[in-house]
């Protein structure tokens, strides 16, 4: 059994530790937090685990294998980076760092000492999602046409990051897995109204070339809570849910084939598809139970992450990029 600590025990921290002390290939041996009474409140409903506020005694404890780090995302970098240098390997809550500079540091200091750095894409590994991206490696859905992504509540507000850092990563991690190459350039708007200067609702456009373009647009303000992903194909397309219990996700052989007039008028030849609608059957399983499992893979047997490093890499420089256009006003960013 992985031996494991968890530093951070604020909305996200109790979910890890609950799964880390449940699973049979993780043992939970520390939690840490800053706060003395969220350690406390925590600590009551997991006796065993040994309690503290210094994350620098996790780190130096020889009985901790690997570090759950769920803290702020200004603090993902010291933290981290602390773990991995003292020979831990390292779960971040997402994003992986702040900024570029940093997150790519976490990649390089990870691969120096041989340890396993996984990010906290926690939707990857939900059974909706294994089953979209086993619906796109199997040409499913033909060539990827589109991807529209509508994350939006009324929100718990982030007092250090904007709207686009705190929910888009979801989907930006998504996406990423699916398309398989990142984003050409992208353009993103938004606008702030608590008087923090922090976007709360934001439209974020990547073009990923050959005709492939997504959207993402994340709210903390609307007065319903929406969770859809919708996948464009050649062949079909796929509409995940979140929110719905039943049938999370449903493939439409509907479309649009398109072909050029073979006399060469000028025009597009349009014909309409409408087929049936299947609700493939789902796995019933809890997606943060199935990274804890996954990143157990990884420490003991050396499995390659899915939400690696590298990937946190990713979906930090497309974030950065994002708040560049935001800053300009929407204007087109290279990446």
């Amino acid at each position: 059994m992985v031996r494991c600590a968890v530093v951070g025990l604020g909305y996200w921290g109790p979910n890890l530790v609950r799964n880390l002390s449940t699973s049979r290939r993780t043992r939970l041996v520390r939690i840490c937090d800053a706060d003395p009474a969220r350690v406390e409140a925590v600590g009551a409903q997991f006796p065993s685990a040994a309690r503290g506020v210094d994350a620098a005694e996790v780190f130096a404890d020889p009985d901790v294998d690997a570090v759950a780090v769920a803290t702020p995302v200004g603090t993902h970098h010291a933290l981290a980076k602390a773990a991995l240098l003292a020979g831990k390997h390292v779960l971040v809550e997402k994003p992986l760092a702040a900024n570029l500079a940093e997150a790519e540091e976490l990649v390089r200091i990870a691969a120096e000492r041989r340890r396993v750095l996984l990010v906290d894409h926690v939707f990857l590994y939900s059974p909706a999602v294994r089953k979209l991206a086993d619906l796109v490696r199997a040409g499913e859905l033909g060539d990827l046409l589109f991807v529209d992504s509508i994350r939006i509540n009324l929100g718990l507000f982030q007092h250090d990051v904007n709207v686009l850092w705190d929910l888009a990563p979801h989907d930006l991690s998504i996406i990423d897995h699916l398309v398989g190459r990142p984003a050409r350039s992208l353009s993103a708007v938004g606008a702030s109204h608590a008087g923090n200067g922090l976007a709360d609702v934001a439209y974020l456009h990547l073009d990923y070339g050959d005709g492939l373009l997504a959207s993402v647009h994340v709210n903390w303000l609307s007065p319903v809570k929406l969770r859809h992903f919708l996948i464009g194909g050649t062949r079909r397309s796929v509409l995940y849910n979140d929110l719905d219990p039943s049938e999370r996700v449903k493939v439409y052989d509907r479309g649009v084939d398109l072909a050029s007039d073979p006399e060469g008028k000028r025009r597009v030849l349009v014909s309409y598809r409408s087929g049936d609608v299947v609700s493939p059957r789902l796995e019933q399983t809890e997606p943060l139970r199935n990274l804890v499992e996954h990143f157990a893979d990884c420490v003991e047997k050396g499995a390659v992450p899915i939400s690696g490093g590298g990937q946190g890499v990713r979906i930090v420089r497309v974030l950065e990029a994002a708040q560049e256009s935001l800053a300009s006003g929407g204007a087109r960013v290279n990446l």
